[in-house]
């Protein structure tokens, strides 16, 4: 839609780059293009606006094929005006000039006629097709018969459109019908399910036996190893007390030989202490015998010397002698009373000796 300014009696449009834009003043064409931007006067101007973009066309009709199914067609044609000029002498493009819209509804007449169209060359190839070879091969047979028919129908040219594309988006049978086409489909589709179960459960079952053969397979190697152990260790066992029973020997034989060795030792010790004791015995008892004859020799001497001695000495002195040796002998005598008779006996041979 053009946008249109109003100033003190004039118009100012400016149009869209996607808008061709006609402005006739009476017979005479002033100004032709898109995306174009004037002034106008209203009272005296006649201005046309076709769009030139590509436009889609969205249609739904419905078609009985030979085996008399009514079917549902859903289609999208894309369409140009490729020569405004034309599409503006053959449809009433003309806009108003206060407000920029449409004075009537060239689009809808457009859309009608491409519908009209399209639906006719559809209805012609489907009423010739089952219902079962529409749903398989409809929607191409339908797009190309549709295009085929909108490139030749001569109406489209000489109302200045071209028609882009084609697209035939579904193609569908009544309710009632696709759910009666559909159960043997999904019987199939359930019964490959069911197949499809079975078969992996029976997987499932052949590798749980695999599993389980596997699991008993490991236990028998588990226990074959087990035994093979309890052997090992039996054999390590016995072997590990033969390896202690001649460590021990080896070891009762060192211990012996070492108290052989030490008893020799001690032996050897002991009789050599019993011959230096001998020895030193022997010689204390030859220095005992030798200091014993020494002394006997000695006192055999001074005794031979004492007896010498004395043998010269009158027996008064003798006396005397014994007297004093008596008296140191004696305990302490601390007084001693002599007898007139003693001492006139002791003084008469004081006298007489003198």
């Amino acid at each position: 839609m053009a946008d249109i300014t109003r100033r003190l009696g004039w118009r100012h449009l400016r149009g869209a780059p996607t808008a061709h834009i006609r402005h006739h003043r009476g017979t005479r064409l002033l100004h032709d293009g898109p995306g174009l931007s004037f002034w106008f006067r209203a009272l005296t101007a006649a201005i046309s606006e076709v769009p030139v973009d590509d436009r889609e066309l969205a249609m739904t009709f419905h078609a009985r094929t030979s085996d008399f199914q009514d079917v549902a067609v859903q289609a999208t044609v894309t369409y140009r005006l490729s020569d405004p000029a034309v599409a503006a002498a053959r449809l009433d493009f003309s806009i108003d000039p206060d407000s920029g819209t449409w004075r009537a509804a060239p689009l809808e007449q457009l859309g009608t006629l491409l519908t009209e169209t399209a639906q006719q060359h559809a209805l012609d190839v489907l009423s010739r097709t089952p219902l079962s070879a529409a749903l398989v091969d409809g929607v191409t047979a339908v797009r190309e018969r549709i295009a085929q028919g909108l490139a030749s129908e001569p109406r489209l040219p000489a109302t200045g459109i071209e028609v882009v594309a084609v697209r035939v988006v579904a193609l569908r049978p009544e309710p009632e019908v696709e759910r009666a086409l559909r159960t043997p489909a999904r019987e199939q589709i359930q019964q490959e399910a069911d197949r499809a179960t079975y078969e992996r459960r029976a997987v499932a079952v052949e590798r749980e036996r695999a599993i389980a053969e596997n699991e008993l397979a490991s236990q028998i190697e588990l226990a074959r190893r087990e035994e093979q152990l309890v052997d090992q260790r039996g054999t390590n066992t016995r072997r590990e007390a033969e390896e202690h029973a001649a460590a021990d020997a080896v070891r009762a034989e060192a211990e012996a030989a070492r108290t052989v060795r030490l008893a020799d030792a001690e032996a050897a010790r002991t009789v050599r202490l019993a011959e230096a004791e001998a020895t030193r015995s022997v010689r204390l008892a030859k220095a005992e015998a030798e200091g014993a004859r020494e002394v006997g020799e000695a006192r055999a001497q001074a005794q031979a010397a004492w007896l010498r001695v004395h043998g010269d000495v009158d027996v008064a002195t003798l006396n005397a002698l014994t007297g004093t040796r008596l008296a140191e002998n004696l305990p302490r005598i601390d007084s001693v009373t002599i007898s007139p008779d003693v001492l006139t006996g002791l003084l008469t041979r004081l006298g007489t000796r003198e």
